[in-house]
């Protein structure tokens, strides 16, 4: 079972992702974050498997809470979640400690693909971003 944390600061999104991934019997939703704060508190004491980090969030945005989860590991995968489609989102994120990025036009299979890639150790962006960068 993989465990995941969800991290987004819009409720409704937040309950989607939970609503569709909860449907597949090889994800666990651990825990569901409103914000980078409480994202990196979970990860100290629940060590999930995969993040799902919305960049922008107050106070601390999914960047920022990439970075500080790098800080004590790199044994949690973590995909960026963002409507942001321009490479400075997506760089900004990746160096950061990233493992994918997705955007939020994608969808829950989508989403479903990236856990699985990641967990296998590959990098993961969604069509929409491999469009982009080539």
């Amino acid at each position: 079972m993989i465990k995941v944390i969800i991290a987004d600061d819009h409720k409704l999104v937040r309950e989607a992702w939970n609503l569709l991934l909860s449907r597949d019997k090889r994800l666990s939703i651990i825990a569901i974050c409103e914000n980078g704060r409480q994202v990196i508190e979970a990860c100290k004491t629940l060590s999930p498997d995969v993040v799902l980090m919305d960049i922008n969030m107050d106070p601390v945005s999914g960047i920022e809470a990439t970075k500080a989860i790098r800080g004590f590991t790199h044994d949690i995968r973590i995909i960026g979640i963002s409507v942001h489609t321009d490479l400075p989102y997506v760089n900004a994120l990746m160096h950061a400690g990233a493992n994918g990025y997705v955007t939020k036009n994608s969808s829950g299979e989508e989403m479903i693909r990236a856990i699985m890639l990641v967990m296998e150790g590959k990098r993961y962006f969604c069509k929409e971003i491999a469009d982009i960068i080539g």
